[in-house]
């Protein structure tokens, strides 16, 4: 099921990724070094990967949007296990768990792989007889 489309999920890539890099002192895990980079790393990393896909919400627009939900998927993966993976489970798992299962489901729920021009840029062309008005 598609639930969501490109520009929403553009604009949860954004919060996600705050959130991400904010977690550790929202939550208090922060004195666990292994935890906290990872949720970092990983917040960064989307924040970044938002502002070059290729959607509403990117910025350089260079990577395409099929692109983007794969890496959502592995990150996700990554995200989800790294506890277990990087030896931390014991002190914090619950929120990587979780936020790895939202970014995995985000990337499944994505309507589609590439955005409808943006309405400002056909009232552009419209502007300049570039297409039909």
């Amino acid at each position: 099921m598609k639930i969501l489309s490109t520009k929403v999920h553009g604009i949860l890539d954004y919060l996600m990724g705050i959130l991400l890099v904010a977690l550790p002192w929202i939550l208090g895990f922060n004195d666990v070094p292994a935890a906290t980079w990872t949720v970092i790393f990983v917040g960064a990393m989307m924040i970044t990967l938002a502002l070059f896909t290729n959607y509403e919400a990117g910025i350089v627009r260079s990577v395409p949007m099929a692109s983007h939900l794969y890496v959502d998927m592995g990150t996700g993966l990554i995200l989800a296990a790294s506890p277990w993976l990087l030896g931390f489970a014991d002190q914090v798992f619950q929120p990587h768990l979780v936020l790895g299962i939202v970014e995995i489901l985000a990337a499944l729920v994505t309507s589609r792989h590439v955005p409808d021009i943006h309405e400002d840029e056909v009232a552009e062309l419209q502007q300049k007889d570039l297409i039909n008005k």
